[in-house]
């Protein structure tokens, strides 16, 4: 069993909530990275998920979205994250999420190679369907590197159990129709969709989209594993508040 797997459902079974906040990689300079990573990681987060800074995201919210322009704007690139991670000792798993173009004009097979020499224990890619996992998914199977499925509000359930029996790490419900950011009004057939996805999967299953209060995640841990924070963190982060954004993880770990 791979790390994040194995970590994340010890957590499930500890009946633990999980919390994996999303930072973007750079967006406050290549130097804070390290920092950023240690606080949340001392918060108790289950695991970080990193954004690679892109110009043309297709499931990012305004808040995420800016973040990763001022990324560019500093010239952070997928290299010189990688090469900063190259450097990082931290014992929590790192989950990558990037849009499949940076990866691909990186180059598939030297990125799992040089993922292997960092913490990064999982990859979340949006824009690859299942149907095209066999870019990556075979460079994958000799690491300990997962590949983290989504599921969105419209997967069928057939799909849905295709893509919770063949994913890797947690399956990651999109909890929205739509973009990340805060304030989102949730449908009210949620909470049974998020039921059944867990129901049929053997790993946790993660909200996300939109969680931005201890109340949204009281509201999933009825439903499902644990959630994902993107928008708040980033936003905390970019406003110099770290401490802010490390005691909602706190928090939310203890729902």
């Amino acid at each position: 069993m791979k790390t994040l797997d194995k970590q994340l459902k010890q957590k499930q079974e500890n009946g633990e909530t999980i919390i994996v906040p999303y930072i973007m990689a750079g967006a406050q300079g290549l130097d804070q990275l390290s920092e950023e990573i240690r606080l949340l990681a001392e918060a108790g987060a289950g695991a970080i998920e990193l954004g690679i800074p892109f110009s043309d995201p297709v499931a990012d919210g305004p808040v995420i979205q800016a973040a990763g322009l001022d990324a560019l704007k500093q010239g952070v690139t997928l290299e010189k994250i990688i090469k900063v991670l190259q450097q990082l000792d931290t014992e929590i798993p790192l989950i990558i999420m990037s849009y499949l173009n940076p990866l691909y004009s990186f180059g598939l097979e030297q990125l799992v190679a040089e993922l292997q020499n960092t913490p990064v224990k999982g990859l979340i890619i949006p824009d690859l369907p299942y149907e095209h996992r066999g870019y990556l998914e075979p460079l994958l199977e000799q690491t300990d590197i997962s590949l983290v499925p989504l599921v969105a509000l419209t997967t069928p359930k057939e799909r849905i159990e295709l893509l919770t029996e063949q994913g890797e790490g947690f399956i990651y419900a999109v909890a929205v129709n739509g973009v990340t950011g805060t304030g989102r009004q949730y449908q009210s057939e949620l909470d049974e969709h998020l039921k059944y996805i867990q129901k049929v999967s053997d790993k946790p299953v993660l909200a996300g989209f939109g969680v931005s209060t201890v109340d949204h995640v009281k509201r999933f841990r009825e439903s499902c594993a644990g959630v994902v924070v993107g928008s708040k963190i980033v936003q905390l982060l970019k406003e110099g508040k770290g401490t802010e954004a490390a005691v909602f993880v706190k928090e939310a770990s203890a729902v």
